[in-house]
């Protein structure tokens, strides 16, 4: 049961943590540097929302977007156009406190990438 408390932050940070393996298992050997650092930066990130710093949280998981797009421009470039686009506007939407485009974007990303959002429970 998730915390009353905690601020809400669209894409939950422990559902990609627990699924960032399966990127590697994608993509292949040559993620698992990026996956690394990516897990590194939610890390971060949810200590952050933890303690009520979504500013910091925020950023962070846009230091873990901007890995991921990096990786992609190795991968394919074209995709990784639109990713960039995608997290841009993640990044917008939670910059401004909405959540509804911010869960758009999210969404988008996950059905890009090819994964499913699981629903807990």
């Amino acid at each position: 049961m998730p915390d009353e408390h905690q601020p809400a932050i669209p894409l939950a940070i422990e559902q990609v943590v627990a699924r960032l393996s399966e990127l590697e298992v994608v993509l292949g050997v040559v993620a698992r540097p990026v996956i690394s650092v990516v897990s590194a930066k939610l890390t971060v990130a949810r200590a952050a929302r933890d303690r009520g710093d979504l500013p910091t949280a925020f950023a962070e998981i846009g230091h873990a977007m901007d890995a991921l797009t990096a990786l992609g421009d190795r991968l394919d470039p074209a995709e990784a156009t639109l990713m960039r686009a995608l997290a841009d506007r993640f990044r917008a939407a939670l910059g401004r406190g909405d959540t509804g485009s911010a869960r758009a974007a999210a969404a988008t990303m996950l059905e890009r990438s090819g994964a499913r959002e699981r629903k807990p429970g």
